[in-house]
């Protein structure tokens, strides 16, 4: 069962069940009021989904059960590397296009990544510099970010949230195959 509408807020869109927008109304009055309120929000949100990410449906949920305008709603989820609009993969492998990492060889590592695990250009939705792309059979996303703060270490990538350092080519592949594998999980 939803709450009931406060002053200013306007009825659901979309195709949300009741059961989402239960969830969605329990966050935003758990939240109310407090600093951060919104990338709380967004945060749980995203943590929840299987696929981890933030619906279309739910944002704009949120935006017309709070008031925030749905732009800035958006603006937020964009700006902050750490959400996606779109599905991700059980496996995530960031690599780390800062300049260290960079003049280091990372662009080959990344060239190496999209051919082991099958992700064309037209696929990937950015540039060698910003790049998210799930494998169709939605195993793994590949991601770029701008720097990971570990230059020493330089080229760095991070495979299912754990840093690796010095990696080269045949590092990475390892790495790939023991998460194919199950041996990291």
């Amino acid at each position: 069962m939803t709450s009931a509408l406060l002053p200013g807020e306007k009825p659901a869109p979309g195709p949300l069940t009741a059961d989402e927008q239960d969830y969605l109304d329990r966050l935003i009055v758990r939240h109310r009021g407090r600093p951060g309120m919104l990338l709380n929000i967004l945060e749980e949100i995203q943590e929840n989904q299987p696929k981890k990410y933030l619906p279309l449906d739910y944002l704009e949920y949120l935006s017309s059960r709070t008031g925030i305008p749905g732009a800035q709603i958006f603006s937020v989820a964009t700006f902050y590397a750490l959400f996606n609009l779109k599905p991700q993969g059980r496996h995530t492998v960031c690599i780390c296009r800062g300049t260290a990492c960079h003049t280091r060889g990372s662009k080959a590592l990344l060239d190496r990544l999209k051919l082991l695990l099958g992700v064309s250009e037209g696929e990937d939705g950015g540039s060698a510099d910003k790049l998210a792309a799930t494998t169709p059979d939605g195993e793994f996303t590949i991601r770029t970010v701008a720097c990971f703060g570990q230059c020493a270490l330089a080229p760095v990538v991070e495979v299912d949230h754990q840093i690796l350092g010095h990696v080269n080519e045949r590092v990475l592949e390892r790495e790939v195959e023991a998460v194919r594998k199950g041996a990291r999980s």
